[in-house]
């Protein structure tokens, strides 16, 4: 029994204590289990009030924030909207290449070359991929650096153009704009608006309106610069960018400011040429080279600076371009031709001119040298001959005897000058120029060069005005002189004497047929130049009696045609016209006006070995002064005075006109043979008081040449030698001597 109790048992303790059946001490009953103590509060960092304000915080950034990510969704949205709107809007880059709503006009010379523009020129599609690197990097480095980088706008611009527009004391949207090149574009695009004459003044006025700035522009533009980042890549940005900017001089884009400017395409501008282009973005007048040259490098040394900094040139490369900076082209430097430029805009339709909306080509009869020639004689005379600060004006016009304008200068550039065109546009009193076409006339109607006048008092009355005497230039009378002497010194009452014989009306169709336009007077005072006209006629009217005695229309515009299209749409529209006097007349009319610069008032006019012919003219109180003339080659026409008509002092047509005719005559005709005029002088007369006893040699201070058997023209009859034409032909003019004192 006593095993069979155990048997299975696990002796436990035996095993844990290993005394043979020892029992394990009795535990002591275990002690109740406390309960933990409760933890203490850490001590209060904050008092009562401060926890109040940080609750109070806290509820306001869970309200902000909860309705910040709201609104910022809904920005968002819109955003996303309009710029998903503006981006269907939008056309492709090739209709957006030309900004112009009107074409250009571009000038050709006689050879051909290009002198001038006018309107804005666009040079042709240039593209991002074909324009030069140099040029590509310039405005990345000069505009936006971080171009490539952004998505249309850079927070990071605008920010900093705030901090410097407020640091130099000006609204935080005035002056600077932190725009990126993608927002420029926006504005040159006038976010998506198309000009419409009927809601703006002119191109420029909306032009301007795009441009202007203001927190509303600001906001409108960051969807639009947005679509256009997702509608186009970047170089279709800069494609954009290329075309429409405005390039100073009338140059629209960048392939039109580098032909205008240095005479190549945009893809072959180097590193100083691109430097110089991309600096006309900021301003494009104050900046244009054609302005000032030297500012223009300044402004460019400045980019090459910055594109030398972002790593588009090694130093030598920027060392380089600093060294060689860029220059005008020869066509960009001369700037030749302005008012001559201006009046040939003038002479053609103004739909094809001034008003074109397609790009024209015209070739004109421009010489650039005898126009340079022109421009330097003027500022020679006048920088060595007058008074300095002297506010008097002065114009030249040069021609071919044939009426093709060679060079035009329309008036001295000083302050105030304007650009009224002083040769075309002026009408003066012509004095003693006009007489040539009181000779014109007596001598197609079969007068001689060698005739006599009496140069005496002289009284007429004149129907509603009473007596009217007209006096010589140095208050003298010589008694009876030749035609011939009486126009070398200018004299005035045989000047009278003869219109007064062939008749006003006689000289007034003369005159108006060689071109003299202007209305004519109608009184005796006709023959001394009291109508008024301008030089181009003027100039014009001289031209007939070189070619020949043939009516002459100046003309400047050769051919007119559309870029890229050898259709003409306009010709040729002057030249020589019909015939005026005979030919034989108009060569002794050159023969007596040659006197006037080997005798007489325009002795100053004299141009050495080659011949030339010429006339003198001053008006009353000496408010106008002129000299025109011609050799064989050229017609030249001199005028000079004040705009407000102030009197000149001290100058007649004798004076500093034909001393700066002389100089641009001398310019001209460097290295031109002397050719002979085509003109015949007369055989002398004996003057009606010598009889037979008078001497067969010079007579009346004309020469002896060859022979000469004047031509009536329309009735007339030759004088008879020994005899006073003029007197007999006044008495057949005014019935008896009643009337002449």
């Amino acid at each position: 029994m006593s095993g069979s109790g155990n048997k299975g048992k696990t002796l436990v303790a035996d095993r844990r204590y290993g005394g043979g059946g020892a029992k394990p001490p009795p535990k002591k009953p275990a002690a109740a289990k406390k309960s933990p103590a409760p933890r203490k509060r850490p001590p209060r960092k904050h008092g009562l009030i401060m926890g109040f304000i940080l609750g109070i915080l806290s509820m306001i950034w869970r309200v902000v924030w909860g309705i910040g990510w709201r609104v910022t969704a809904v920005v968002g949205l819109i955003l996303f909207g309009a710029a998903f709107y503006f981006e269907q809007r939008l056309p492709q880059v090739s209709d957006l290449v030309d900004a112009r709503a009107r074409g250009s006009v571009t000038m050709l010379d006689r050879d051909g070359k290009v002198f001038a523009w006018r309107g804005e020129t666009f040079g042709g599609m240039i593209t991002a991929e074909n324009v030069s690197k140099h040029l590509k990097n310039a405005v990345v480095a000069t505009e936006d650096k971080r171009f490539f980088h952004h998505f249309g706008v850079s927070p990071r611009g605008i920010a900093s153009a705030i901090r410097i527009n407020l640091a130099e004391g000006r609204g935080p949207l005035e002056g600077n704009g932190g725009s990126t090149i993608t927002q420029q574009v926006a504005k040159l695009l006038c976010l998506g608006v198309e000009y419409d004459a009927k809601q703006w003044k002119s191109e420029a006025a909306y032009e301007e309106d795009c441009r202007s700035g203001g927190v509303w522009r600001k906001v409108k533009e960051i969807p639009f610069s947005l679509a256009m980042e997702w509608k186009y890549s970047k170089d279709d940005i800069l494609t954009i960018y290329f075309n429409r900017a405005y390039l100073g001089a009338g140059a629209r884009g960048f392939e039109a400011a580098a032909q205008r400017y240095f005479g190549k395409s945009a893809n072959q501008v180097n590193p100083a040429e691109a430097a110089m282009l991309a600096g006309l973005l900021k301003a494009p007048s104050r900046y244009a080279p054609t302005n000032n040259l030297k500012r223009a490098q300044d402004r460019a040394n400045v980019i090459i600076g910055l594109m030398e900094e972002q790593g588009y040139l090694t130093r030598a490369e920027a060392d380089d371009a600093r060294a060689h900076p860029a220059q005008l082209s020869e066509a960009a430097q001369k700037n030749a031709g302005g008012f001559f430029a201006d009046w040939v805009m003038e002479s053609g339709p103004a739909f094809l001119t001034k008003e074109t909306t397609e790009d024209v080509i015209i070739r004109t009869t421009l010489d650039q040298k005898i126009q340079r020639d022109a421009e330097g004689a003027l500022q020679f005379v006048f920088e060595t001959k007058v008074q300095e600060g002297s506010k008097a004006q002065a114009a030249i016009v040069v021609m071919s005897a044939d009426g093709a304008v060679r060079g035009m200068v329309g008036g001295r550039k000083i302050a105030a000058a304007g650009s009224f065109n002083r040769a075309t546009q002026a009408l003066r009193q012509t004095g003693s120029v006009f007489k040539p076409f009181v000779y014109a006339a007596a001598l197609d109607l079969g007068y001689s060069p060698s005739d006599y006048v009496e140069d005496t008092p002289l009284t007429m009355r004149i129907p509603g005005s009473g007596p009217w005497t007209p006096e010589n230039y140095d208050k003298k009378f010589k008694g009876m002189i030749t035609l011939t002497q009486a126009l070398a010194e200018s004299r005035n009452i045989p000047a009278v004497r003869v219109s007064e014989a062939v008749g006003r009306d006689v000289v007034r169709q003369v005159a108006q047929q060689f071109g003299v336009k202007s209305d004519l007077a109608a009184g005796p005072a006709l023959a001394l130049g009291a109508s008024e006209s301008t030089l181009l006629e003027m100039t014009g009217a001289y031209a007939g009696i070189l070619n020949g005695g043939s009516s002459v229309q100046p003309y400047g515009l050769v051919e007119l045609k559309l870029q890229g299209d050898d259709t003409e749409l306009i010709g040729q529209s002057g030249g020589i016209g019909e015939r005026v006097i005979s030919q034989n007349a108009a060569q002794l009319l050159t023969y007596m006006m040659t006197q006037v610069i080997q005798k007489g008032t325009g002795g100053r006019a004299r141009l050495g070995d080659t011949p030339v012919a010429g006339k003198t003219g001053t008006t009353n109180a000496s408010r106008d002064a002129w000299f025109i003339g011609f050799s064989a080659h050229y017609v030249v026409g001199v005028w000079m005075g004040y705009d407000d008509n102030t009197p000149l002092k001290g100058v007649t047509g004798g004076g500093l006109p034909a001393e700066i005719w002389h100089e641009v005559m001398a310019r001209v005709h460097k290295g031109i043979p002397a050719t002979p005029l085509p003109m015949i002088v007369p055989e002398p007369r004996l003057p009606p008081s010598a009889g037979a006893s008078a001497s067969s040699g010079d007579v009346g201070g004309v020469p002896q040449g060859q022979q000469y058997a004047p031509q009536p023209q329309q009735g007339g009859q030759p004088p008879a030698q020994g005899s006073d034409p003029i007197a007999d032909a006044l008495r057949d003019v005014l019935g008896t001597t009643s009337g002449l004192y």
